[in-house]
């Protein structure tokens, strides 16, 4: 039994407070909780037509959860009588404990003297609304919700929030989402997301899980949920907030959660296999598409409308997009075009025109051979008319037939409004219920595809293997800037290809390390990070005059100066980039580097350990790949070295994981084939580690 167990799925309740606690005793009652509900009052006689118990010594047995709805200091004496008696958790509603940061100074004393009066019975919150079990109707929440309670073991999505507004929003929603669960995280002072979403997918009927997360409790914690999520074939789907620097600040002072860097939370979240959505509308649609199918094998759709605009709408919808409309094969246009007339254009998406409306035989005919094409998704555009106005009658042939078609070819289907109000509610129970994702929104259809098509591939591919805490924790102590004559020896001590180089501390020097070195070499000036934007930097110096009169230029914006050796035959330049993050260790960046590596933005960001496979994958995901590998026939890239020479370097930062704040290689040059790969600038920062 996970420890969550009698709190999720509760068979009695005790709830303590006074208008909030009466709010929770009636929502139960209205929702038919069967189990028993205890209120508890030390002066009312009865709360919401339920006698009370004046304290928790007074309650005919163990209440399996508790609501507790008084202020902060009370809360710790109920949570901990209710620890004592052997309660199976509760919901800590009040406010005022770490969340109130620098303005309040007890806030953070009182949460931690709530955890320690909880002990071993879970806690969920403090600072928010609770649990609602549509389930089983079972109600620790203490205002209003728009759900309807599951029936006939119906089954449904779960839903945890880090915000309690947004919950009782989403609890609002006319988009047709069955929800089984539906809870708030607030501060997770003792319990965190992951292992309250531990303990709802464990039910079998959570069909999906939905997280809005404004901070990871645990990476552990989401490692060990994803790999039961996995065993159990229930995908999760993520929105998390904290892009902006106001978002990130939002989130401090709403639940005192640190929010850490939106790419490493992204980068995360790719690797343990759960979609990440950006809008709270594709998220509920996002979560009905699972619902419905699961997740998708691929990202290859199909649409059909009747209609050349939402044809056009598709299409361009899916521009930019992984998930894509593909070309019909010359067999499968025919197909279709034999059941359409002469003047039809078969395309994907298809315009299958009005000659076949509102003709079922014609219509089945058309769908089946359209969604023959083994489409991952199958999408028919269909808007209903607004019922208080207009019969609507005209289009559940339309359902009907496309029905048909995905039974015959057992294929998965979605019926698309082109907007939201356009698929009234109460039709979406009986989409469902053929087997049919009813999604509201063009975009948002299409967000819901790529999240569930991400998550079939994810699935089909190795799991990734843990995250490397080793360099977790927050950073303190002195940080040091090695020049880059000193941090190049580091990596020359590591095994890792530089070009050689010297270190020169006036213009005689420089002259005869160049000589030394051989011309073509590269002159620098050490002591400056960013060297292009200060011009300390001079490239191809071919002989004596050339380096002795850079060399006067560059010795007075340094510490002294850096010869190297010239690269030669580089074809293309890479950053490669790494950083502490307080959460998830050591986090890389690899993009398209050099001088271009601000204005092209063409990167993605990587957690440690990374395989050879995660480093090509990420190379070939880059903007500036088809240089490497011949663009226009130009000569290939040494793709191999460069694959070495990224994962040589983030083993030597795992290494001196303690020890490296950050490190930028930039360029990495990427020669021809055959020349390798050569770190040509490096800048590192080393620091203290200091855990907590």
């Amino acid at each position: 039994m996970h420890k969550l167990e009698r709190l999720l799925r509760p068979k009695s309740i005790a709830v303590f407070g006074g208008r909030s606690a009466a709010t929770v005793v009636a929502q139960s009652i209205k929702m038919g909780f069967a189990g028993e509900i205890w209120p508890v009052h030390p002066t009312k006689q009865e709360v919401a037509g339920r006698n009370a118990y004046r304290s928790v010594a007074d309650l005919p047995a163990a209440p399996d959860a508790a609501f507790v709805g008084v202020n902060r200091h009370l809360t710790i004496d109920v949570v901990k009588a209710l620890a004592e008696c052997g309660a199976g958790g509760a919901v800590c509603y009040a406010s005022g404990f770490l969340e109130t940061g620098a303005f309040d100074e007890d806030g953070g004393r009182l949460q931690a003297e709530l955890v320690a009066a909880a002990g071993e019975m879970p806690i969920i919150g403090p600072n928010c609304y609770g649990l609602i079990n549509y389930a089983d109707g079972a109600l620790l929440w203490p205002d209003q919700h728009g759900g309807i309670r599951l029936v006939d073991g119906g089954r449904g999505v779960a839903i945890i929030t880090q915000s309690s507004n947004i919950a009782i929003n989403m609890t609002m929603q006319r988009r047709g989402l069955p929800i089984a669960f539906l809870m708030t995280a607030g501060n997770q002072a003792q319990t965190g997301l992951s292992e309250m979403a531990l303990g709802l997918i464990e039910d079998d009927r959570v069909t999906a899980l939905g997280l809005y997360i404004e901070a990871f409790d645990s990476v552990v914690g989401f490692e060990r949920l994803v790999t039961r999520a996995r065993d159990l074939k229930k995908p999760i789907i993520a929105m998390k907030v904290g892009r902006s620097e106001q978002a990130r600040q939002a989130t401090v002072s709403h639940t005192a959660s640190l929010a850490g860097s939106d790419a490493a939370s992204g980068a995360f979240l790719k690797r343990l296999g759960i979609a990440r959505v950006d809008a709270i509308p594709s998220f509920m649609e996002a979560l009905k598409l699972l619902h419905v199918t699961g997740p998708l094998s691929g990202y290859r759709l199909s649409s059909m409308s009747c209609s050349g605009g939402e044809a056009s709408v598709m299409a361009d919808s899916a521009e930019g997009r992984v998930v894509h409309f593909p070309r019909l094969t010359d067999e499968h246009s025919a197909r279709v075009k034999s059941t359409l007339g002469p003047l039809v254009a078969v395309a994907n998406p298809l315009d299958y025109q009005p000659y076949i409306w509102n003709n079922e035989p014609a219509m089945t005919e058309t769908f089946t051979a359209m969604v023959s094409g083994g489409f991952d998704l199958n999408m028919l555009v269909l808007d209903f008319p607004r019922p208080d106005r207009c019969p609507n009658n005209d289009r559940w042939p339309n359902v009907r037939a496309f029905e048909a078609a995905l039974k015959t070819n057992r294929a998965q289907g979605a019926i698309v409004s082109s907007l939201p109000e356009n698929l009234p509610e109460e039709y979406t129970a009986d989409l469902i219920a053929r087997g049919v994702a009813p999604l509201f929104g063009i975009s948002e259809a299409l967000e819901a595809a790529q999240a569930a098509a991400f998550i079939g591939r994810a699935w089909r591919e190795s799991r990734a293997q843990p995250v490397d805490l080793s360099a977790a924790g927050a950073a303190g102590g002195a940080r040091l800037t090695p020049d880059e004559a000193d941090a190049k020896a580091r990596l020359i001590k590591a095994g890792l290809r530089v070009p050689k180089g010297d270190r020169a501390s006036n213009v005689v020097e420089a002259v005869a390390s160049s000589v030394a070195l051989g011309f073509p070499v590269a002159l620098k000036a050490l002591g400056v990070a960013h060297k292009s934007e200060v011009g300390a930097v001079r490239l191809n110096l071919k002989d004596t005059d050339s380096v002795s009169a850079a060399a006067r230029d560059l010795l007075p914006l340094g510490t002294g100066l850096y010869v190297e050796r010239m690269v030669s035959d580089g074809i293309a330049e890479l950053i490669v980039g790494f950083t502490r993050d307080p959460m998830f260790g050591t986090v890389m960046t690899l993009g398209t580097g050099g001088v271009l590596v601000e204005l092209f933005r063409d990167s993605v960001t990587m957690i440690l350990p990374a395989t050879r496979n995660d480093i090509e994958a990420a190379l070939r995901g880059l903007k500036l790949y088809p240089l490497l590998e011949g663009y226009r026939g130009g000569r290939k890239a040494d793709v191999g070295a460069a694959i070495d020479a990224i994962a040589g370097i983030a083993d030597f930062v795992q290494k001196s994981a303690g020890e490296i704040e950050e490190l930028d290689v930039n360029p990495l040059i990427v020669c021809a084939e055959g020349k390798g790969a050569w770190i040509a600038d490096a800048l590192l920062v080393i620091g203290e580690k200091k855990n907590g």
